[in-house]
């Protein structure tokens, strides 16, 4: 039995009928029920309905990515309900534009007062330093009619020792008269509170009053004084200080000058031309002197008048 099955596997048609099979097998035959199948039947496209076509389309579309949302689109928007506002009655606008008026004006007058309250309160100020600065010009007033009463007679008995013959007259007295006569007080005023109220004249308290007619008055008798000072300073440097530099030893005008007596009479070149001279200068002297003696006493008054007006205007006590 061996032998014819080896004969049979060398038969040509065998080897045909296994090259097959195995064509076959590599080919990947389908079996079904009725044992190996032919080959796979083809695939036929049949058309596509506008339901496949839909299908398609979505499917082969790209996706898109989403964007993340923003945070306004998540805000949520209020919406105010709206409401029926019906009308007013007119008695109603009316007694809101009268309230309204009411605190407006009471407002004005609120801001009035107070305004009122600092302006009296500033104006007290400067009245109270114009009352110190007055009486601090009136002790300075005194004190310069003293003095220039005092220059006033060493003015009248100078010139009466200089009308005396050369060889009568007392020269150790002269020149200690002399030195007496070349001098002068000049006045300072306080004029501090007086430049502060004239730059507040549009205050109520100054523009209704009569201080700017004081001041006017003051400061006039003011200016007439210095004008006199001026006056006698000047003749001081073209009289007498020629006749002390021609005619006096340094010694006698050293002690002279320093309320010390004269050391003795002694003279350098003096004439009777001289003393007359100098006789003749000293009354203009002396008519000056009695200028600014007069203009004083005036200033005074004026001081004093303004002094009790301010007072009693503003409502000051008096130290």
């Amino acid at each position: 039995m061996s032998t014819n099955h080896r004969k049979s596997t060398n038969n040509p048609a065998d080897k045909s009928v296994a090259g097959k099979a195995r064509t076959r097998s590599k080919v990947g035959p389908e079996q079904t029920e009725g044992g190996i199948s032919g080959p796979k039947p083809k695939k036929v496209n049949k058309p596509k309905t506008p339901a496949t076509v839909a299908t398609t389309v979505e499917t082969e579309q790209p996706l898109k990515i989403e964007e993340p949302k923003s945070d306004i689109k998540n805000m949520e928007v209020h919406h105010h309900p709206q409401l029926d506002h019906k009308p007013k009655p007119f008695k109603e606008y009316l007694l809101e534009g009268f309230m309204i008026f009411i605190a407006v004006m009471m407002g004005f007058i609120a801001e009035n007062i107070r305004e009122g309250i600092d302006n009296s309160e500033h104006a007290k100020q400067l009245t109270t330093q114009l009352v110190q600065d007055l009486k601090a010009d009136t002790a300075q007033l005194n004190t310069i009619a003293i003095e220039e009463t005092r220059i006033a007679k060493h003015n009248d008995t100078l010139i009466n020792l200089l009308q005396q013959p050369l060889g009568k007259a007392d020269t150790r007295r002269i020149q200690k008269l002399v030195a007496d006569s070349h001098s002068l007080w000049l006045f300072h005023p306080s004029a501090g509170a007086i430049a502060a109220i004239k730059n507040e004249l549009h205050l109520k308290q100054f523009s209704n009053s009569k201080i700017i007619g004081y001041f006017a008055q003051y400061e006039k008798h003011i200016e007439l004084l210095h004008t006199d000072q001026d006056v006698n300073l000047q003749y001081q440097r073209l009289y007498l200080d020629p006749f002390l530099t021609q005619h006096f030893t340094p010694a006698n005008m050293v002690t002279a000058f320093s309320n010390s007596p004269v050391a003795n009479g002694q003279m350098r070149d003096l004439t009777q031309r001289d003393m007359d001279q100098l006789a003749a200068d000293m009354v203009l002297i002396r008519i000056v002197t009695n200028n600014m003696i007069r203009d004083v006493e005036l200033i005074k008054g004026d001081a004093k008048e303004m002094l009790q007006y301010v007072i009693k205007q503003y409502g000051l006590e008096e130290e």
